[in-house]
């Protein structure tokens, strides 16, 4: 494989800076012109007919310099044919597979299935990690404030979130079910707004990795007229957060190999890079907490992590990633001393005082369109809750008022906060775990 040059980051005719630069040569791609003309006829093979343009916007590769080298190749070992044209010039005209190409396309196809953009080198990508990450990224009280508030949370808890931010490294959120644990990290994971490039796959050591993960990455739009000649094999992205819950196992932390595509799926933690990697409901996945925890030493002492293809070779990736843990068991049922001493910030996020619960409440009707009454929150508390023996959760007030607009839609009334609705609300929200008398 060509050796990979470093993605650079030329002024674009609008002035704007941070976009890698469009190759202009097969050599500026990283690639070798065999891997290209391999993904040039497997997109032929399965179209059919493609003319130079769609190859283009199927490899994500530009057509001057690059493309045109690897067609009058083809061209020349009769791998592929021109049958006509949809317009003037060459990347009009429409090209279709010989019989020979054909051949040479179905062993291609045997060595990978990948079809799309064409990937970037490992180290280019190592390379464009560095550079965004060492843009510091630091958060202030009132930054911290605003981005969290939409949610009800006390001064002491925020005085301990954002130096936890800051420090870029390990969170421990725990506390009972329903305070936002969740919201928040999802709420802080939101605080950069710079965006990231992010490639759509990789390669290395002639595998490809997909690595853009619509369900993870948030492309944001780039006016290509404003923009002159950027490497559209990278994705400009809001900063990723990848959630993971109970459903986490230890596969899903290294490659996942498809044996039949012959290509790998990035692990979790590599499509998270440059953002936040939340594990919910830590504690309660198919892997021993411990398990979890020892995966992470190396990576977050060394902002490197190791990941193994399936021959057995070690591959050495950027860790740029807050990872942040939540749990609602206690941190002492999870892990020893020994394992808490590693995860830098140890955060609790305790019920609502009452006066908090009132705020979200009062917040929760107001979205609602109903009005928020007092006295419907006295009898809440002082019968509902006392009667039940119930602690105050962050969650409550929006799932009764969303179970009380239901009760009152059923029964033909107006949504309001009134003593019956709340009791209907509550009879059917919450479970009665006191026995019943036989």
């Amino acid at each position: 494989m060509t050796t990979p040059l470093t993605p650079t980051a030329r002024t674009s005719e609008a002035g704007l800076t941070g976009l890698p630069s469009r190759p202009r040569s097969i050599v500026e791609t990283g690639l070798s012109q065999a891997l290209i003309a391999d993904m040039t006829l497997r997109t032929i093979y399965l179209t059919g007919e493609l003319t130079g343009q769609a190859l283009v916007d199927e490899l994500l590769l530009p057509y001057e310099g690059v493309l045109e080298q690897v067609v009058a190749y083809l061209r020349r070992e009769l791998l592929i044919e021109v049958k006509g044209a949809s317009g003037v010039g060459e990347k009009a005209y429409r090209f279709q597979l010989t019989l020979k190409g054909s051949e040479r396309a179905r062993e291609a196809t045997e060595r990978s299935q990948y079809v799309g953009p064409a990937p970037v080198p490992l180290e280019a990508y190592t390379a464009m990690v560095a550079r965004q990450q060492a843009r510091p990224r630091y958060v202030d009280e009132a930054q911290l404030r605003q981005a969290l508030g939409h949610l009800v949370l006390s001064t002491s808890l925020l005085q301990q979130i954002g130096p936890a931010l800051n420090s870029g490294r390990s969170i421990f959120l725990y506390g009972p079910a329903g305070n936002g644990k969740t919201s928040i990290a999802e709420a802080a994971a939101g605080l950069s707004r710079d965006p990231v490039l992010i490639p759509h796959a990789l390669i290395v050591g002639g595998q490809i990795i997909r690595l853009f993960d619509p369900i993870h990455h948030e492309p944001l739009p780039i006016d290509e007229r404003n923009v002159a000649g950027y490497d559209r094999r990278w994705v400009l992205s809001r900063r990723p957060v990848v959630v993971a819950g109970g459903e986490l196992n230890s596969a899903a932390l290294d490659l996942v190999y498809d044996p039949a595509a012959r290509l790998y799926e990035a692990p979790l933690q590599l499509k998270a890079n440059t953002g936040v990697f939340l594990i919910d409901d830590f504690g309660r996945q198919q892997v021993r907490p411990q398990d979890l925890l020892n995966r992470w030493i190396v990576p977050l002492e060394k902002r490197l992590d190791y990941l193994t293809l399936h021959t057995g070779k070690q591959l050495e990736v950027p860790f740029e990633v807050l990872i942040v843990f939540s749990t609602n068991i206690a941190p002492r049922d999870l892990v020893d001393e020994a394992f808490l001493r590693r995860i830098r910030y140890k955060i609790e996020v305790r019920n609502p005082t009452p006066q908090e619960f009132r705020e979200i409440l009062r917040r929760v009707c107001v979205q609602a369109g109903i009005t928020y009454d007092d006295a419907g929150l006295r009898y809440l508390l002082t019968e509902e809750y006392a009667r039940r023996k119930l602690e105050l959760r962050a969650v409550h007030p929006r799932d009764l008022v969303e179970q009380l607009i239901d009760i009152a839609r059923f029964r033909g009334l107006a949504p309001s906060f009134s003593r019956e609705l709340i009791a209907a609300a509550c009879q059917s929200y919450f479970v009665d775990l006191a026995p019943h008398p036989s």
